[in-house]
């Protein structure tokens, strides 16, 4: 265990409760809350074996290319969809990586599970789960995103393994994208089960990341204010299969609509996140809702290039000493780092710094 449990229960003690947060209770599929000292804090290995006789932490990444005019569409319209990214093998690989994450859930799972508003979710899960790390390491996802980008260099800025949602999302924008501009980074959907046939499909707003009326603290976004007529036309749908993945900007307006009654069918899983292109900057916002993807002592400088361990690059290969620092226990789940979530969480002086990721998750 990378933490001290007797640490982290005595920052719970500080006065973490549902009432301080503000969302709608759901009931959960899969597991109820776990009691503080049930969750995982340190390293986990589902131990699974790579798809295509990959060896890991060893194999070069896989590609996977696209054409020029799926790239214009991303740049023209804000979001593509790239079907069949992922074979079998690495579908299964995925469920396989989700399914031990979410019968051995770990701490960095605590806000999403108090929520109630998944079944499962998880931000940074690579830095926990060493099967979704080497998927990083080792498969196409880079080197699409690359093209998509049009860079040289792909780096993971955060990530969400997010497990049936109980409701769906109101139209909105990503400003949680971690410690970047909008045009350094790119947002991405990996799709691991069949959208069902009535609802849940991601909807957005064709173009609308070009946008100059929404202001870019915003979090939901009114699609019929002025200055959005030419956006709200043309809406997109994409009813997303396994291992198929949505590329989009992250001032996209989109929304995903759940079922009427609130009950999804079928299994939901999804890995997203953001990435950052080469030539990053990390800019400093622990002060704002970027925080929840910057809680770990990097010792970055705002304005400075955005390399660390913190953030991994993933194209156009992995970095070795980055992977080690990560196995090591150095990124993301020292004590510190897990005492100042709990901080963060709960206390009322940080002003709401988190008020823009819980605002998206309390709308479904």
């Amino acid at each position: 265990m990378a933490a001290p449990i007797a640490d982290v229960i005595s920052a719970v003690g500080s006065g973490i409760d549902e009432g301080d947060f503000d969302f709608t209770p759901a009931k959960s599929k899969i597991l109820s809350e776990p009691a503080i000292w049930e969750y995982n804090f340190g390293l986990q290995d589902p131990g699974l074996e790579m798809p295509h006789g990959i060896v890991k932490d060893e194999t070069d990444a896989e590609t996977f290319s696209i054409t020029e005019e799926q790239i214009q569409t991303l740049e023209r319209d804000g979001v593509v969809h790239i079907s069949g990214v992922f074979d079998d093998e690495w579908i299964d690989y995925l469920r396989k990586a989700t399914a031990h994450q979410v019968e051995e859930p770990h701490f960095w799972a605590f806000a999403g599970t108090a929520s109630k508003l998944y079944d499962y979710i998880q931000r940074n899960v690579w830095q926990t789960n060493s099967a979704f790390a080497r998927f990083y390491y080792h498969s196409a996802m880079g080197h699409v995103l690359a093209q998509c980008g049009r860079t040289d260099e792909i780096r993971v800025s955060t990530d969400l393994l997010m497990v049936n949602p109980n409701k769906g999302f109101k139209w909105h924008q990503d400003n949680q994208n971690g410690p970047i501009t909008w045009e350094e980074g790119l947002r991405f959907w990996i799709t691991m089960d069949e959208t069902p046939k009535d609802y849940g499909a991601p909807v957005y707003l064709q173009g609308s990341h070009r946008n100059g009326v929404v202001d870019e603290q915003a979090v939901f976004v009114d699609i019929d204010q002025d200055g959005l007529e030419d956006y709200n036309r043309k809406k997109l749908e994409f009813r997303t299969m396994p291992g198929d993945m949505l590329i989009w900007h992250p001032r996209t307006i989109h929304k995903v609509d759940g079922p009427a009654d609130g009950i999804w069918t079928s299994y939901r899983r999804v890995l997203g996140g953001t990435v950052a292109k080469g030539g990053s900057i990390y800019h400093d916002k622990r002060g704002s809702g970027g925080v929840l993807s910057d809680l770990g002592r990097h010792g970055l400088e705002d304005g400075k290039p955005l390399k660390s361990s913190f953030f991994p690059k993933v194209y156009p290969k992995f970095d070795h000493q980055e992977a080690t620092e990560r196995d090591s226990g150095e990124v993301g789940r020292n004590a510190a780092d897990i005492v100042s979530k709990l901080g963060g969480l709960v206390t009322k002086a940080s002003g709401d710094r988190f008020s823009s990721f819980f605002q998206v998750l309390g709308s479904r």
